[in-house]
């Protein structure tokens, strides 16, 4: 049997702001969540102008709070890992991040002609919103199907923007600039529109064989709408079942997974008995 590791302050921290399993890590996780909302709400608000013009202050001290918090919490989670580059260039820490620096970049743009700029920049902070993925556990495995069903939605992509450009040339000869498709490109971005059954609004059709091509386009789009949704879906099932299958094949209260979350390499999802990372070999026992 191992020797656990002596915990100290790093050690305590990880143990906060990457485990869930514990009273405090519960505890920093709700924290998390509910200012993560409170930085949406203040975004949200801060671009109706009769609000801002009557709570700007407010809402300015409140962003720079917000701000000043998910800073510090973007530094913990550098220190208290060993290989601070893997949580800096994963996703979530990018998205940390972008999360984290538009407010400090307000100080580099300054001027009217700058006003622009810094709007866009502090667009930015909506990308906290994304911050919520990490604790919905649903996310990961639609990721997976997303991710395992990537080759599928590809060649099927693939062959809408075929079927796009025939109709859309189809209808630039059908149709001509008399009737709004002045170009190929323009008759292309029609078909893509008709075919997502959005609508184009601006032109249409007038002759009878232009409104049969558009008719066909029409009722093509409900056919390609549901194709990417089948194919996610089926994987979807697909993984479910083969997990269904795996724990068919296991004792399940022998294999009971916690949040516990490598100082190493942050993986996750070990066994409750488990002494060392099955992905790295990092001790896990901290007291």
């Amino acid at each position: 049997m191992s020797k656990p590791i002596k915990a100290n302050w790093r050690n305590r921290l990880h143990e906060i702001i990457y485990e869930a399993d514990t009273p405090a890590g519960k505890m920093f996780d709700v924290v998390l969540l509910i200012f993560i909302l409170a930085s949406i709400a203040l975004v949200m608000l801060e671009s109706v102008k009769s609000i801002d013009n009557k709570y700007h202050n407010i809402l300015y001290f409140g962003e720079w709070i917000v701000t000043i918090l998910f800073s510090i919490e973007y530094i913990a989670r550098i220190i208290t890992v060993n290989k601070p580059k893997k949580y800096i260039f994963s996703f979530y820490g990018i998205i940390d991040l972008l999360s984290t620096i538009p407010m400090y970049l307000s100080f580099f743009f300054v001027g009217g002609h700058a006003l622009v700029a810094l709007r866009a920049l502090r667009l930015l902070r909506v990308f906290r919103i994304l911050k919520l993925a990490r604790y919905l556990g649903a996310s990961n495995k639609l990721a997976q199907a997303i991710k395992a069903s990537r080759a599928k939605i590809s060649v099927f992509l693939f062959a809408v923007i075929i079927a796009a450009i025939i109709f859309g040339t189809l209808m630039y000869l059908v149709e001509g600039e008399e009737n709004g498709f002045n170009n190929i490109p323009k008759s292309v971005y029609w078909c893509i529109v008709t075919l997502t059954t959005v609508g184009f609004g601006d032109i249409a059709p007038q002759t009878p064989l232009g409104q049969l091509i558009a008719t066909i386009i029409m009722i093509m789009g409900y056919g390609i709408i549901a194709v990417p949704t089948g194919i996610v879906s089926a994987e979807y099932t697909r993984s479910a079942n083969k997990k269904d299958e795996e724990e068919d094949n296991v004792e399940i209260d022998k294999l009971h997974l916690n949040s516990q979350a490598c100082q190493n390499c942050l993986s996750r999802n070990h066994k409750d008995e488990a002494e060392y990372c099955y992905n790295c070999g990092h001790n896990l026992h901290i007291e």
